[in-house]
């Protein structure tokens, strides 16, 4: 029986910077705000771990349902079922 690899699994690519863009992202990133009803892109920061979504909701498309301390509750459309997560200001912009 196959083991279960961990809740990184198959993420080198998507979770590295190339040398270039290593490091933190500016001050700016991190207090973003957002109105409840606004879509968003989740688009993960590798340099930032706190707040991370899962790799499966890298590039979907949600929309704010309310904001929970510093994080915004964000419903991401899928099958069979809407999905809500809890997701920092570093990983999500602005949708269109």
């Amino acid at each position: 029986m196959t083991r279960n690899k961990g809740y990184r699994n198959k993420s080198r690519s998507l979770l590295t910077k190339a040398p270039r863009e290593s490091g933190l992202p500016p001050p700016s990133a991190f207090i973003k705000e957002f109105g409840v009803g606004s879509k968003v892109v989740i688009d993960i920061e590798p340099s930032v771990q706190k707040g991370m979504p899962h790799r499966r909701y890298q590039g979907k498309i949600g929309t704010i349902v309310e904001k929970r301390g510093r994080a915004y509750v964000v419903k991401v459309p899928m099958e069979p079922e809407d999905r809500v997560i809890v997701v920092r200001p570093v990983h999500i912009k602005p949708f269109g």
